[in-house]
């Protein structure tokens, strides 16, 4: 199902001047020593498979002897400049371990594996193309999720730090059905949140292997979040399904577990729930909302054809009329978290207006 309702390549947007702007006054926008094509340069690479000998669709790259000691002291740079003060007094202390590239998906990334050699810790990040409709997505996770969004962005190259979690395709296929009853209401409740607000906020393709299960201990139980680790399909198609991963067959063994152990009023509670929240993360980052906002409504990061599809079935299920006068991909969003924020000011008795 999930093919049918997604277009089968999503082109790459550019970041426009407005854009690069926004980024520079959030401290998004940073130069940085090293750049998406500079990692193109390898001069080979060997396959890398999973534990049980399966083709993970990522390569382990190497370089040219005379370019691999440059290339490293810059991705050490990048790993200063994004998780620390962007000094070189930590740099003595840091290697390389890997660089790999994926060779599926859309924004093709490089994975960088630093470890710190006093301790044997190691971190991942990611180095890709930027794609303006991927920052989007990521600025909106930052303000509209319970999960903070640590990227940088220089012309046409993004970092991004790694989202820990077990893979959602990894997790539904060798952990799920070994859980206990409790936890599998806990992830059921979770889903039916994470499934409302990647609707309301309007990311799409939240297919299995496009989340993380995040798991937390807390006393005598465990906590579970579902957390989005790809944002490319950020208010790009037009089917209003792509944005609710229940309709994406890769989880349809967490929709049979949800609707099998949720009562409908359950459902409801939970969805109420997540636009309430959703509306509090919108009115509290309500200037730095607006300027994304202001960004998106110049930008094109969709087709003509997707919008007008889009709008007219986001104005069947609300009737609202800002989405009938919606022009563009950014009217929408807008209209959709005008739409929440309005609702939870309007039933809330205890919101001073």
């Amino acid at each position: 199902m999930s093919e049918k309702l997604m277009s089968k390549k999503k082109p790459a947007y550019p970041i426009t001047p407005e854009l690069s702007a926004y980024l520079t006054e959030h401290s998004r926008n940073i130069k940085i020593p090293i750049y998406y094509e500079d990692l193109l340069r390898f001069q080979g690479a060997v396959e890398i498979y999973d534990k049980d000998g399966n083709d993970t669709l990522w390569i382990s790259t190497y370089f040219a002897e005379h370019e691999r000691e440059e290339i490293e002291l810059s991705l050490k740079r990048v790993y200063t400049i994004l998780h620390s003060d962007g000094s070189d007094a930590i740099l003595p202390f840091l290697s390389i371990d890997s660089i790999d590239f994926c060779t599926f998906g859309n924004s093709k990334p490089f994975r960088i594996k630093v470890r710190n050699v006093l301790n044997d810790n190691y971190i991942y990040l990611y180095i890709k193309k930027a794609d303006a409709s991927r920052i989007y997505g990521l600025e909106l996770e930052h303000m509209l999720s319970p999960n903070h969004i640590n990227f940088l962005v220089h012309r046409d190259t993004l970092i991004e730090e790694h989202i820990s979690g077990i893979p959602g395709d990894v997790f539904i296929a060798e952990q799920l059905d070994s859980i206990s009853d409790q936890d599998k209401a806990a992830i059921a409740k979770e889903f039916v949140k994470f499934n409302e607000r990647s609707f309301v906020r309007l990311l799409g393709d939240m297919r299995s292997y496009n989340y993380v299960m995040v798991l937390t201990h807390d006393f005598d139980r465990i906590q579970y979040r579902i957390r989005a680790i790809d944002f490319d399909q950020q208010n790009f198609e037009g089917n209003p399904k792509v944005y609710k991963p229940q309709f994406l067959k890769e989880n349809n063994k967490l929709v049979e577990m949800t609707l099998s152990i949720l009562q409908e009023e359950s459902i409801e509670q939970y969805k109420l729930e997540e636009r309430s929240l959703l509306a509090k993360r919108a009115s509290s980052e309500d200037d730095r909302l607006k300027h994304l906002l202001s960004c998106m409504k110049s930008d094109t990061i969709s087709t003509p054809e997707k919008v007008k599809e889009l709008k007219s079935e986001l104005y069947q299920l609300t009737s609202d009329i800002n989405f009938k006068r919606s022009t563009n991909m950014g009217d929408i969003l807008e209209s959709a978290l005008d739409f929440i924020v309005r609702n939870y000011k309007n039933v809330n008795p205890y919101i001073i207006k």
